[in-house]
């Protein structure tokens, strides 16, 4: 495909200018994402993020075999868009696992070839930083191979402020205890005047963001997210993927960047319209161009639902995420389209290939395990997670 002669066509000189940018691998602005968020065609944006996709990944779309533990549905923070926690004073109606529970859940998948657990969950007091340092250490010692991803910088801030002990001595301990990388939630929206009506609780953008560097300058990774799609506005998007921009180029140790979408079913701002589908696939789009020192951009299949997430693949995303499990309950609590939240490898290779682009099956940290082609689907007996 030409894109630059499709892009010429009847384009505004902004849209030139910026097309220019991005073919010369130059970085655009502020301005500039606000231009293509606000004023250029879907398609337009499309095109410019596909560029951008291509040079990065090619037509590899990746995703790994991974399960989600969830060890509690209660939380101290009480967010507006939250519909997966129950506060204190109703937690009879969530769940609590014990420490056996969840490596009986871990336990569970022994058999299977999965590389990554992801565990993230409601922040309460007895989830500690000793429960949390003697889970990883149980973990490994079960499962040295398996990756431990886990927690977010909202649970890391609450336990070290609780444990007396700094973000950079607790960061230490995670990692020797096992901990391998961290999810990118929590992140919601920066800017304070939206913080401060959605989730004002919990702990701020600067303490975030602080969060992830400190794991940064220890070696390690992370990811980064978004929740857009409730009352920020388009400004407050680009101020969010500056201030991650901004911190990746001090650290690099960002991997991939998840724009989450707000789901109104059963929280406290169920009165607000979700996005259209022309908003989700521009989000990613403008989100593939404006992190340009991001090396991937994640569609979350569960929350999108597999078709709206198999095209994304046409707006700049490279990556699924993986098989998860039906353990998930964050997004089908909230009204997701993915009631039975799992695919296995066939299942995601398939949805790949059929957009024409190539599976690669990665571990969590990107290094290529297998790459998929139409004839390893036709010949191999793939069934679950095999």
């Amino acid at each position: 495909m030409n894109f630059q002669n499709d892009i010429m066509t009847q384009s505004p000189s902004a849209l030139v200018s910026i097309r220019e940018k991005v073919l010369n691998s130059d970085r655009i602005s502020e301005e500039d994402a606000m231009y293509l968020f606000d004023k250029a065609e879907l398609a337009e944006v499309a095109q410019l993020a596909q560029i951008v996709n291509e040079r990065k990944s090619g037509r590899r779309v990746y995703f790994n075999r991974n399960f989600h533990i969830e060890p509690t549905n209660v939380c101290v923070y009480s967010c507006k868009f939250c519909s997966y926690s129950r506060l204190m004073k109703h937690r009879s109606e969530g769940w609590e696992l014990t420490m056996d529970e969840i490596m009986d859940k871990v336990k569970a998948y022994d058999n299977l070839p999965v590389t990554e657990v992801h565990i993230v969950g409601g922040v309460m007091p007895q989830y500690g930083l000793e429960f949390y340092t003697d889970l990883y250490r149980r973990i490994k010692e079960h499962r040295p191979d398996l990756h431990i991803k886990a927690l977010t910088p909202v649970e890391y801030h609450y336990i070290f402020k609780k444990g007396k002990v700094s973000y950079a001595d607790g960061m230490k301990l995670m990692r020797e205890a096992g901990l391998d990388s961290i999810p990118g939630g929590g992140a919601e929206i920066f800017h304070p005047e939206i913080r401060e009506v959605i989730c004002k609780d919990k702990c701020n953008a600067e303490e975030w963001l602080e969060l992830h560097r400190v794991w940064h300058k220890l070696g390690m990774r992370s990811n980064a997210t978004i929740l857009y799609g409730h009352i920020e506005n388009t400004f407050h998007r680009v101020d969010h993927m500056r201030r991650l921009r901004e911190l990746q180029d001090e650290t690099g140790g960002f991997q991939t960047f998840i724009p989450l979408k707000f789901l109104n079913e059963n929280n406290e701002m169920s009165h607000v319209p979700m996005t259209s589908v022309v908003d989700d696939m521009k989000m990613y789009a403008v989100a593939r161009v404006f992190l340009d020192n991001f090396d991937h951009l994640k569609a979350y299949w569960p929350m999108l639902g597999r078709q709206m997430a198999q095209l994304s693949l046409a707006f700049g995303v490279d990556d699924l995420d993986g098989t998860i499990d039906d353990s998930t309950r964050i997004y089908s609590m909230a009204g997701s389209e993915e009631q039975n939240p799992a695919m296995n490898t066939q299942d995601l290779a398939k949805m790949i290939l059929d957009v024409r682009k190539i599976p690669v099956e990665r571990d969590t940290l990107y290094n290529v395990v297998k790459e998929y082609h139409q004839e390893d689907l036709e010949l191999a007996d793939i069934r679950g997670y095999n």
